[in-house]
């Protein structure tokens, strides 16, 4: 029953009147209460004592109070062992140890008893064998002679030893003897012919005996088996007269059973056993052997062995027992034989053996041992080791299986022992009756202090001895919360319970014991601590191998249990061994685990443990190894269509959790590059096959590796060697080209075939021309080198060449035709109508009239126009040498010069040239080129400033004192002027405070004493951060436009652009008309394939966008338009254009600045900007017109037209305003 009080737990509970429920069980902690013995360990027998054994140790502990004294008997009689440890005090006393050099005089059964004055106890017996070594005995055996078709049995007769033992039957050569129906050997080791045949005649029958556990094989004296076919009588003592027949075949005989003997055979086991029944049969034919269970079916465990002549079944049971019958039938007739199967088992505890007891004085104590068996046990009761009968006269009464004490008294107190035994073995229990009157004694220590966690379940203990039995209660101290009887519970023994403890658990409780003979109490101090929790437990991860692993464990635990708090890493269930070791990976820091050099076989699961002395916590991420995948394995090859055309096949390996993205097969021939692996052909990664287009009059090897995204694997084993057959070569020569060094020479060459691809033996080239457009035969030459050179042929002609492989095999495939010219020479005749207009004082506009294609005697690479200074107008007196020369490739028939000279008297020529070099030159043409202008130019440009430079006038008309500049914004009159006026050293000038979005008008004046004269130049300017750059292709009318262009930058790079073409480039103030631009250029990019040390520079990337760099630096930002201006100088202002600008202009926000109104690079005219190669039929627009500078010099020009000369780094620059016509600079 269980009690509460108010206010504090009290917790009461009643135990029993008799402890016979839980059994007698005094804590060794009371040592002052005396104690019966009790055996606690023993060795069991039987003990076998093996040859190889030093010694043989028999062991025997017990406890009591006052401690026990022992004592051995052997075979029923009183024993000293030879070496016994006398310390009393020590625990193994009781163990003796036997030496095995004597051994065998200590084989027999032992009894150990162990006594204090209390009584005795005793252990069952324990068998001592000592088996001796296993040998067959030597004899003298005669030879077995039988009638062919007789039966035959070797008798073996194996010594006993040491289990397990198995049986061979071998010749002395340790040739296994073969067994099939006819021939076997049964479970006695016997072996059994059912019937003998010539070729069982032999000598050398022997029987061994293998004894695993002592390491022995003996060998029985070999056996001779003498078949006989005749009829046979004995001659002498020693001989046999035989009369033989050689047609004699053996007689049918009815079956026999050779084993067993009789006709009924009673087989008695033990329930758990395999049952064995065996029946070996004789006869010829040799009969087989059928099985039955008489009355019922035979249990579905069954096995047979031995061809059937064996039955098993495995742990029998009781069903299993019953009559089974063998039959063994051939065609003669059948025999049979039966078996009468008994279970029977040993004895065994019904429910377990009989408990100790405590009990008080004058109560009534019944001891029943409850046993089972088959046969039903015998019981035999002891006291104290001593045979105990049933007295009536006394209280002490043997009634079977039942011991009863009447009205018990304290010398009842002893060991009674109950041993139930049949002829399969016995069962012995010690049973501890104690009877006596005690007051409460609480074995549990006063103070004990206990610990759990919040949520956790803890039991104090209160171990309490007494008789007759206490009631026991629990009391909490200073306690003023309700209880809760949901999480309190007394046990049985006395302790307390609490499940799920709460943090106001904490404090004292008192376990109070009391009978009618006393009472007394212990104080159990409790103190709930905080859980150990991992609040950041580690996460799943992938890791490349050879990398580092991080898995974080972050933890919180009460502080108290600091000392005893600690953090585990387990991988797949295993801890793992930390080491301050420099060649550990493994290492801990702060909750972290680091796994260094990580490779596969750190894949798993990791477990983070937290763990305190109370409680633990764990969590557990998968760390996935990321590796490149294993090598491919069991390559194999198939043809498919013909011997070169075969298929590879796989099986891939791992992919290390990274799937395979491709397979790429590698080749190596013994041929021409043996043990060189070259790549033959890539695979998808789902695909573990690939076929193969081999070449021919090879011996190939293969290997295959994969790739996933870690990296390419190793490589597979190589395959085996594959031999393709020689063959015609598959393909012909490629890359054929056609020059012609010299006027009357064609040089013909070609890419030779790849020495794998000769698939053969003697490979020769058949190289075939002839004259294009003429019907005439080809011309054939077989060589051996990959070039030719046909002379003697016309100058510039078109020629038609074909080349063919072959080997010794056969011809490759018909070849292609390719086309080309014979060699070139220069051109014969000069340009004509040769005609100059001056645009402005720099640039010039020169046409002519084309030559003939005829006289060009060679692809037409350009036109040259080549130009002299002869003198400065300003000083006509002094004769100058400038000279200066532009090439223009291509057809045309005329171009643009620039970089002249203002105010000077030039002569100029135009020729044609080839690859070979310039034509003659023209006619020369005279002219003159007018004055020029200080340049107004401006960068740096921003929201609402500018930086404006120019340069000196070039004829100052006298002393320079000055400069005069003026602007205003454009929608007003002059009259809101603003003036500088500047010293003749100033060149440049930062304008601030400048309306953003607003169009200024900018005039710049030159100074002498006296006066300044006209503006000699002015642009619009609208400040703003950025622009448009509009590139637009010569001669098809075609633009592209850039998306803003922010001009805090100092270049622009523009590329997609085609070799060899000519561009214009307009660089625009965003929200300005279309076609005011800040800066103009013409450029032409690089034709292909120049060659020689002397390159065009303007033909580089690099020069393309250092000259944009340059505009932006000089020329960015400037937001008026240049004014137009005719032939003669002057300037008109377009006011009208300014004040209206176009459609496409008004589509763009003024209000927004640096901002273009399409994200798109769109054309404006078109989509297409043209190539070089395209004929000219430029008007007279100087936007479409070409250039590139190049210094005087002469040189020789490559097929495509590019020149090979001198760069003579001088350049002419201007910016220059004209009618409808941009600023040129060379490029």
């Amino acid at each position: 029953w269980v009690m509460w009080s108010v206010g504090n737990l009290q917790l009461v509970v009643l135990l029993a009147l008799t402890s016979r429920a839980t059994g007698l069980s005094i804590p060794l902690e009371g040592r002052h209460v005396e104690q019966l013995p009790t055996i606690i360990t023993h060795t069991s027998g039987p003990i076998i004592a093996l040859p190889f054994d030093n010694t043989v140790t028999v062991r025997c502990v017990a406890r009591g109070n006052p401690p026990p004294e022992y004592r051995w008997t052997k075979d029923g009689k009183d024993f000293i062992p030879p070496h016994i440890t006398s310390n009393s005090t020590d625990p193994t006393h009781g163990t003796f140890v036997l030496p095995n050099k004597h051994l065998m005089q200590f084989q027999g059964k032992y009894r150990c008893y162990a006594s204090n004055k209390l009584g005795t106890a005793m252990t069952e017996e324990i068998e001592l064998i000592v088996p001796g070594i296993p040998k067959f005995p030597k004899e003298v055996l005669d030879p077995i002679v039988v009638k062919e078709g007789g039966p035959v049995i070797l008798k073996c007769n194996p010594p006993q030893g040491v289990a397990p033992r198995q049986i061979y039957w071998m010749s002395i050569s340790l040739q296994h003897i073969e067994q099939n129906e006819r021939v076997t050997m049964g479970i006695d080791g016997n072996l059994y012919f059912s019937n003998a045949l010539q070729k069982d005649s032999r000598q050398d029958y022997c029987c061994y005996a293998a004894f695993s556990k002592i390491r022995t094989i003996v060998q029985k004296t070999a056996m001779a088996v003498v078949v006989n076919s005749c009829k046979f009588a004995k001659y002498s003592t020693n001989a046999l007269l035989s009369i033989c027949n050689a047609a004699e075949t053996p007689a049918e005989r009815k079956p026999g059973l050779l084993l067993p003997p009789g006709v009924q055979t009673e087989k008695v086991l033990l329930k758990g056993e395999d049952l064995q029944l065996e029946c070996i049969p004789e006869g010829f034919p040799t009969p087989t052997i059928k099985w039955m269970k008489l009355g019922d079916k035979l249990s579905p465990r069954t096995k047979y062995n031995k061809f059937k002549k064996l039955l098993i079944i495995p742990a029998v049971e009781e069903r299993d027992q019953g009559k089974y019958m063998c039959t063994a039938d051939n065609t003669v007739g059948e025999a049979v034989h039966y078996f009468d199967v008994i279970v029977e088992e040993p004895p065994t505890w019904l429910t377990g053996p009989p408990q100790s007891q405590l009990t008080v004085i004058g109560t009534d104590v019944h001891v029943k041992c409850s046993v089972t068996g088959k046969p039903p046990p015998d019981i035999t009761w002891r006291r104290n080791g001593e045979l105990l009968r049933d007295d009536p006269g006394n209280n002490r009464r043997v009634l079977d299986d039942t011991v009863v004490l009447h009205n018990a008294r304290p010398e009842d107190t002893a060991v009674y022992q109950c041993e139930a035994s049949n002829r399969h073995g016995s069962v012995m229990a010690n049973i501890n009756i104690m009877v006596i009157n005690m007051a409460p004694l609480i074995l549990t220590r006063d103070n004990q202090e206990y610990a759990v966690v919040l949520g956790g379940d803890i039991t104090m203990n209160c171990s309490v001895f007494s008789s007759p039995p206490s009631a026991i209660s629990w009391v909490k101290k200073k306690s003023s919360k309700a209880i809760d009887e949901e999480r309190f519970f007394a046990l049985q023994n006395g302790s307390l319970q609490i499940i799920s403890a709460e943090k106001n658990d904490s404090g004292k409780y008192v376990c109070i014991a009391f009978n009618s003979l006393g009472k007394t109490e212990v104080t159990a101090l409790l103190d709930v601590k905080d859980t150990t929790k991992i609040v950041g437990p580690p996460q799943d991860v992938q890791i490349i191998s050879g990398t580092t692993a991080q898995l974080m464990c972050q933890t919180e635990y009460d502080k108290s249990l600091q000392s005893t708090f600690k953090v585990v890493w387990t991988k797949d269930g295993k801890e793992i061994p930390f080491s301050l070791e420099k060649n550990s990976r493994y290492f801990v820091d702060n909750g972290m685990l680091q796994i260094m050099n990580v490779n596969l076989s750190d894949q798993g699961m990791y477990t983070c443990i937290a763990r305190t002395s109370l409680d633990e916590d764990n969590a557990t991420a998968l760390l996935t190894v990321l590796d490149v995948p294993d090598a491919p394995k069991n390559l194999e090859i198939s043809e498919l269509e013909s011997p070169r055309n075969v298929r590879l096949s796989w099986v891939p390996g791992s992919d290390h959790n990274s799937s395979v993205t491709e397979f790429i097969v590698e080749y190596e021939e013994s041929h021409w590059d043996p043990g060189r692996w070259k790549e033959l052909q890539k695979v998808p990664g789902n695909q573990a096959t690939a076929e193969l287009m081999l070449h021919g009059h090879l011996d190939y090897r293969f290997r295959a590796y994969a790739v996933n995204a870690i990296g390419p694997g190793p490589p597979s084993e190589p395959s085996e060697r594959y031999k393709t057959p020689p063959a015609a070569p598959d393909r012909n020569p490629e890359n054929i080209k056609i020059q012609g060094h010299l006027p009357h020479q064609m040089d013909i060459s070609w890419e030779p075939l790849l020495p794998i691809e000769q698939n053969g033996p003697g490979l020769e080239y058949q190289v075939s021309y002839r004259k294009l457009g003429v019907e005439e035969a080809w011309n054939d030459h077989l060589v051996q080198r990959h070039s030719i050179v046909v002379t003697n042929t016309p100058t510039f002609v078109p020629y038609e060449v074909r080349i063919r492989s072959r080997n010794s095999y056969g011809w490759a495939p018909e070849p292609k035709v390719v086309t080309g010219y014979s060699g070139e020479d220069v051109p014969t005749t000069a340009p004509q109508d040769v005609a100059v207009e001056v645009i402005n004082t720099t640039v010039l506009r020169v046409s002519w009239t084309p030559v003939p294609p005829a006289t060009v005697r060679g692809h037409l690479g350009g036109y040259n126009i080549h130009w002299l200074r002869k003198r400065n107008l300003l000083n006509p007196n002094k004769i100058l040498d400038e000279r200066q020369f532009l090439i223009f490739p291509g057809k045309r028939s005329h171009a643009v010069v620039p970089g002249l000279k203002p105010f000077s008297d030039y002569r100029l020529t135009v020729s044609v040239f080839n690859k070979k070099g310039n034509g003659p030159n023209s006619d020369p043409v005279t002219f003159n080129t007018p004055e020029g202008v200080p340049v107004l130019t401006a960068s740096n440009a921003q929201k609402d400033s500018i930086l404006l430079v120019w340069g000196p006038p070039l004829e100052a008309n006298g002393i320079l004192t000055g400069y005069l500049l003026q602007y205003h914004l454009s929608m007003y009159t002059l009259c809101y002027l603003s003036n500088y006026s500047l010293s003749h050293k100033t060149t440049q000038l930062q304008l601030q405070g400048l309306e953003e979005g607003s169009l200024y008008r900018f005039h710049i004046s030159a100074c002498t004493r006296a006066g300044c004269g006209p503006p000699l130049h002015e642009f619009l300017y609208r400040p703003a951060a950025c622009a448009l750059l509009m590139l637009g292709c010569v001669g098809d009318g075609n633009w592209w436009i850039s998306n803003a262009v922010n001009t805090s930058q100092s270049f622009h790079v523009i590329d997609g652009l085609k070799p060899g073409a000519v561009y214009t480039i307009r660089l625009m103030a965003k929200r300005l008309l279309e076609n005011a631009s800040i800066f103009e250029d013409v450029i032409q990019t690089r034709v292909k394939g120049v060659e020689g040390q002397h390159s065009d520079f303007s033909t580089q990337g690099w020069f393309i966008g250092t000259m944009c760099a340059v505009a932006f630096l000089t020329l960015i930002a400037l937001m008026a338009c240049f004014l137009q201006r005719n032939k003669g100088g002057k300037y008109a202002v377009k006011e009208k254009e300014d004040l209206h600008p176009d459609v496409e202009s008004q589509g763009m926000n003024d209000d927004t600045f640096c901002e273009y109104s399409d994200s798109e690079e769109k054309p404006l005219k078109g989509s297409s900007l043209c190539s070089l190669n395209e004929d000219d039929t430029v008007g007279d627009s100087l936007s479409q017109d070409s250039l590139v500078d190049y210094a005087d010099g002469g040189g020789e020009f490559n097929e495509d037209g590019s020149f090979i000369g001198e760069y003579s780094g001088c350049k002419h620059r201007a910016s220059v305003s004209g009618p409808s016509g941009p600023s040129l600079v060379t490029a």
